[in-house]
C-alpha cells in the first residue's frame, strides 16, 4: 500500500526588536552574560504588570501582510499554563482566542499551503546543563523576548515541500526586517503522519520540537515517514500521539512526551493585558511601510540586466541583496558585482563553512573596481578576497605588500615567458606536436612566477609569439 505524508508546521521567529515583549529590558542579543537581561517582569515576580510592546504588534501585521492573512483587528493575549524552570511565571502569554492574524497562504511550487494563524508570544528561558557536575543552570536572559508563531495547516505532502516554504518563509521576514532568522530565531516544530493515499482521515500524529537546521528538519522528516510505515505494514511499535526531538548524533527521533491538549494548558485571558485595537488608520501606516518582496527584488536586479537565475539567487537572501545593493550604490556595475557575489564570495563561504556574507560593502567594491579597471589581476582579486574574507585586510595595503600589479612592463613579462620556455622543454615540444593543451601548462608557469600579475591576455599573446618562432 502506498501511503501519503501529512505535515504542518509550527514555526517560532524572534521579532526583531529593541526590546522584550511586555518590558523595557533588551532584546536576547543585547546580553553579553547570563541573566544580565532580566528585570522583575520578564523574570515573573509578583506584583509586575506587563505593557505591551507596540512595535512586536507592528511586526506581526507585517508578516501576516506577507503571507496574504486577514489581520484581526481586535486582538488579545491569554495565559498558558505550564510548569518548566526556564518559565519564571509558570504561564507563558500567547494568543489563543484572538490571534493578530488568520488564514493566509503561501504558493509553493504548483501548491498552495494554508496558513491557519499567525501569533504573538512570549519566548522562554534557557537551560543549560552540566553534565560534569550533574546540575541544570536556568539563563532568563530569552524569557519574553517576543516571538510569533505562525502555525500551517495540514497541507504539506514532502520534506521538498516543507524547505522550500521554509527558505520563501526565511526570505520574507528577513526583507522585511521582522527577523534575522539566524543564529536560533527561526525555530521549527514539525507535525507529522502518514495515511493510505487517496484517504482523507488523518493518522496518528508526531510532533518533532524545536528544530532550526533546515538539512535536520528534511532528514528528521524522511525518519519519521519510515517510522510510521514501519509501524503500520509490520507493527514494528504502536504509534500514539506524542511530542519527539530529534538527535544529529544518531540520525533519529526519539520520545520527549505525550503530546499536551489544550485543555492541558487551561487557556485564559490575560487580566493584565487590555485588548490591542488595530485601527484603520494604523494598519494603513504599516501597510505603507512594507518594504519590496523577494519577488519584487528579483524583478529589480532582471532589469538592471542581471540573469534572471542569478538575480532569483540574489534575491533569495536579504544579505546578499543588502550587500550587492551597497556596492552597486558606490558606482560598481551591477553584473560585475553580481558575478564577483555569487562566484567569488558565496565560493569563499562554503569554503569557510559561513552561511551569512559578511563583508564590507567599500572593500568589495574596491576589489571589483581595481579588477576591472585593469589594476590588479582577477586572479589577484581573489587572493585579496580571501584575506579580506580571513583577516579583514585593508585592500589598497594588501595589494601593495604584495606586488599585485596588472599593468607589470611588457618587457618583463617577456623575461619572464622566455624563461618557462626554457624551463618546460617537454611542454614546448607536446605543443609544437599539436598538443594545444599543453600551452596550459607554460601558462601557467608564467603566471606563477608573475604571482598573479600581468594582463592574462598580453601573457597568453606573447607565449604564442614566442612558442610560434
Amino acid at each position: 500500500m502506498k501511503y501519503e505524508l501529512v505535515i504542518g508546521l509550527e514555526t517560532h521567529v524572534e521579532l526583531a526588536t529593541d526590546s522584550k515583549l511586555f518590558c523595557s529590558c533588551g532584546g536576547h542579543a543585547a546580553a553579553n552574560e547570563p541573566n544580565d537581561c532580566v528585570c522583575p517582569a520578564c523574570s515573573g515576580m509578583p506584583g509586575m504588570l506587563p505593557v505591551t510592546n507596540k512595535h512586536a504588534i507592528e511586526l506581526a501585521v507585517k508578516a501576516g501582510l506577507m503571507l496574504n492573512c486577514k489581520i484581526n483587528q481586535y486582538t488579545t493575549f491569554d495565559k498558558k499554563s505550564y510548569y518548566y524552570p526556564d518559565l519564571p511565571a509558570a504561564y507563558q502569554i500567547t494568543q489563543w482566542f484572538n490571534p493578530v492574524c488568520v488564514e493566509g497562504t503561501v504558493q509553493v511550487g504548483e501548491r498552495e499551503i494554508g496558513i491557519k494563524q499567525i501569533h504573538i508570544e512570549e519566548d522562554a528561558g534557557k537551560l543549560v546543563h552540566d553534565d560534569a557536575t550533574n546540575t541544570s543552570l536556568v539563563d532568563y536572559n530569552r524569557t519574553s523576548v517576543p516571538l510569533i508563531e505562525i502555525v500551517s495547516k495540514p497541507d504539506f505532502r514532502s520534506s521538498d515541500e516543507v524547505i522550500t516554504y521554509l527558505k520563501k518563509l526565511k526570505a520574507a521576514l528577513q526583507f522585511a526586517g521582522i527577523s534575522e532568522c539566524e543564529e536560533g530565531a527561526m525555530r521549527c516544530d514539525v507535525n507529522i503522519s502518514v495515511r493510505p493515499e487517496g484517504t482523507d482521515q488523518l493518522g496518528v500524529r508526531s510532533e518533532i520540537k524545536n528544530m532550526s537546521s533546515f538539512a535536520e528538519i528534511k532528514d528528521a522528516i524522511e525518519f519519521e515517514k519510515v517510522r510510521h510505515v514501519d509501524a503500520i505494514e509490520r507493527r514494528t511499535e504502536m504509534l500514539v500521539q506524542e511530542t519527539r526531538r530529534w538527535d544529529e548524533v544518531k540520525r533519529r527521533t526519539f520520545p520527549m512526551r505525550n503530546k499536551e491538549t489544550a485543555a492541558d494548558y487551561r487557556y485564559f485571558p490575560d487580566p493584565n493585558l487590555m485588548p490591542i485595537i488595530i485601527d484603520d488608520a494604523w494598519l494603513d501606516e504599516i501597510k505603507a511601510s512594507m518594504p519590496a518582496t523577494a519577488e519584487e527584488k528579483g524583478q529589480k536586479y532582471v532589469d538592471m540586466g542581471i540573469a534572471s537565475k542569478e538575480a532569483a539567487v540574489l534575491a533569495s537572501d536579504a544579505k546578499l541583496c543588502a550587500v550587492f545593493d551597497a556596492v552597486v550604490e558606490l558606482g560598481r556595475e551591477p553584473k560585475s558585482v553580481a558575478s564577483w557575489i555569487l562566484t567569488e564570495c558565496m565560493s569563499r563561504m562554503r569554503y569557510l563553512g559561513i552561511e551569512t556574507l559578511n563583508i564590507e560593502p567599500a572593500k568589495l567594491s574596491r576589489i571589483i573596481e581595481l579588477v576591472d579597471g585593469g589594476e590588479i589581476t582577477r586572479a589577484a582579486g581573489k587572493k585579496v578576497l580571501a584575506a579580506v574574507f580571513e583577516n579583514n585586510v585593508d585592500v589598497d595595503k594588501y595589494c601593495d605588500e604584495n606586488g599585485f600589479n596588472a599593468k607589470v612592463d611588457e618587457g618583463a613579462i617577456l623575461a619572464v615567458v622566455k624563461a618557462a620556455i626554457d624551463a618546460n622543454p617537454a611542454a614546448v615540444a607536446d605543443y609544437k606536436s599539436g598538443k594545444e593543451k599543453a600551452l596550459q601548462a607554460i601558462f601557467g608557469a608564467c603566471m606563477r612566477e608573475l604571482k598573479g600579475n600581468g594582463d592574462p591576455a598580453v601573457i597568453r599573446e606573447l607565449l604564442t609569439k614566442e612558442l610560434g618562432k
